[in-house]
């Protein structure tokens, strides 16, 4: 798999012109590679140039790095310093024949590793991944599909597992650990966990607390997991005992949105064609400026990762892209409305990963 993805980049650096690529120690290089060696201060790098691809490793770690991945290390030690060993990667991957080349930056490297690339080509043409590894990781492939699926029904069943926990006088926090550990029953660790009980609900990333769970209350739970190496991400949302003032007309509210914006996604629109979709069914409902981000972030390795479905976004929607439909409505001091899917793009249109109903659950009040 990873040298089937290393010859996609090669080609796709043939069609964008670009001569060289260098990917830090990140979720790029673990996409890449299968691997992301540990990363300090010690420049470690995976450099792919016209001739060839090789890593600058610190000797301390090759040993260890050996285990995972058959592509050649150029290696240097504590004692000697990196300098002579990125001249020679740069020489062996033939990125050093050119004066003035093409070259393409992890943004989520180290800043010193950076400052290495940009002070060994003064001139070159500097660019982010956005156009070679991260136009490649945008769309995802089989295993990665199964991987997604697999993250989304043990995400479906942590959901149902927290809401069926929630009782009058629990906390936020008291909850959040119910969803830590059905993650990790099913052998999964959290990713992140969000729970909203009441006006909490009304901040899109509330820090869960010690606000207790009381009758009257909605609730929002936005919460993610990950094993295998990839991640969930869901939002749904409930009440306790009867539905506060306005809670269900929110609701459908934001469903409408979610399905519109489901039902423009599909290959060969923008990103903002989705976007307005939601955003527009919000505003028409009287909502507008209580709608306070973006609809969706795409989400693979990384939980946030490209495509972004903004409303600045001129990013054209492929086949294979995964991302978040998430709206939300929020208002201040009383509630928080968010329904969020992630969804893959098929030839004919967007498909929802999760199997769980987005209607608001009841608690027992």
């Amino acid at each position: 798999m990873f040298e089937a993805r290393m010859k996609r980049l090669t080609a796709r650096m043939a069609e964008t012109g670009t001569d060289g690529v260098f990917v830090g120690p990140t979720s790029n290089m673990k996409w890449l590679a299968g691997f992301d060696p540990h990363g300090d201060e010690r420049p470690v790098m995976l450099v792919v140039g016209p001739k060839s691809a090789a890593f600058l490793m610190p000797a301390l770690n090759a040993d260890s790095a050996r285990q995972h991945t058959d592509l050649p290390f150029v290696t240097w030690s504590d004692a000697e310093g990196p300098a002579s060993a990125f001249a020679r990667v740069l020489a062996e991957t033939g990125i050093s024949d050119m004066t003035t080349p093409s070259i393409a930056l992890d943004e989520t490297m180290r800043a010193d590793f950076a400052m290495m690339i940009v002070d060994a080509f003064p001139g070159a043409k500097r660019q982010f991944l956005a156009d070679t590894v991260g136009a490649l990781r945008a769309a995802k492939d089989e295993s990665e599909y199964k991987l997604l699926k697999m993250n989304a029904l043990i995400d479906d069943e942590t959901m149902r597992a927290a809401f069926a926990a929630l009782k009058p006088g629990m906390s936020e926090l008291e909850a959040a650990e119910v969803i830590k550990q059905t993650f990790k029953v099913q052998g999964a660790s959290a990713e992140f966990v969000i729970v909203c009980f009441g006006e909490n609900g009304a901040f899109p990333h509330h820090h869960s607390g010690e606000r207790r769970l009381k009758a009257g209350d909605a609730i929002l739970l936005d919460i993610g997991g990950r094993k295998d190496g990839y991640p969930s991400d869901m939002t749904r949302v409930g009440y306790c005992g009867t539905p506060p003032e306005g809670f269900e007309e929110v609701v459908a509210v934001v469903e409408r949105a979610v399905q519109a914006a489901i039902a423009a996604a599909r290959p060969g629109v923008k990103a903002s064609d989705v976007d307005r979709a939601a955003r527009e069914t919000i505003a028409a409902a009287g909502y507008g400026d209580r709608f306070l981000h973006r609809t969706g972030h795409g989400l693979g390795i990384d939980v946030h990762e490209r495509p972004y479905i903004t409303a600045a976004s001129d990013v054209v929607l492929r086949a294979g892209n995964v991302f978040s439909i998430e709206p939300g409505i929020y208002l201040t001091d009383r509630f928080g409305v968010r329904l969020e899917e992630i969804v893959i793009l098929g030839p004919n249109g967007a498909e929802v990963f999760s199997e769980l109903s987005r209607q608001p659950v009841r608690v027992e009040g």
